[in-house]
């Protein structure tokens, strides 16, 4: 990574709040990556957040779970990690339809696949008729927020979704894409939405029927 993804180049307010995240995945991922490769990334990591945030009250706890998701990839990618299924949902807002899709393959199939998302043009924040719509069939993505994808990511799953990112999203040669043809959630109706909503869930049901992994019970 560049040298611009450590901690010096932050300024001394970032600093404060990023040095405990690098210094909590640091102890986390002892043994697998060494202090700089984390340092890097959890820096990267907020600063992509940053460049898009409202406002930075959570921006260092979403950007160690970013940092976190990210090394966990990373991990994957270089054998560490034990194998399962991997899927990467990605849209061009990671706001509405990556999220939903999300949210229904992780209550689904629970920690039996694993499950990431990211978008082209990352959003500032969820959604909120993409929230109602999947609390109503008892589903919490109010945890979640928008992201870019990255590269170690993409590269640590075995299937990766595309929902209308088009040409804006990551091509790996040998990876599998599928495209689903979904209606972007932005803007519309909660109507629309939950109808969205229930063809996502027909097509994660269909993606874990070819993935071999059963609904939990």
């Amino acid at each position: 990574m560049a040298d611009t993804e450590s901690l010096e180049n932050l300024c001394h307010d970032e600093q404060l709040l990023v040095s405990r995240s690098v210094a909590d995945l640091q102890r986390e991922f002892h043994g697998t990556f060494d202090d700089e490769t984390i340092e890097h990334v959890v820096v990267d990591s907020f600063q992509r957040l940053a460049a898009r945030a409202r406002a930075t009250t959570f921006l260092a706890v979403l950007s160690e779970r970013f940092a976190r998701e990210r090394l966990t990839a990373l991990a994957h990618v270089d054998g560490a990690e034990p194998g399962r299924p991997g899927v990467l949902f990605l849209c061009v807002h990671n706001a509405g339809r990556s999220q939903m899709a999300a949210g229904w393959l992780r209550t689904l199939a629970g920690d039996r696949v694993a499950v990431y998302t990211g978008g082209s043009e990352p959003s500032s924040a969820l959604n909120p008729i993409a929230i109602e719509a999947m609390a109503e069939v008892d589903i919490d993505i109010t945890d979640e927020f928008p992201k870019p994808w990255t590269d170690e990511v993409v590269r640590a799953v075995d299937v990766v979704i595309t929902m209308g990112c088009g040409d804006a999203c990551p091509y790996i040669p040998g990876k599998r894409y599928v495209d689903w043809d979904l209606d972007d959630p932005e803007g519309q109706s909660l109507d629309v939405v939950r109808r969205v909503r229930d063809a996502i869930r027909t097509e994660v049901e269909g993606l874990m029927a070819e993935l071999g992994v059963s609904q939990r019970g």
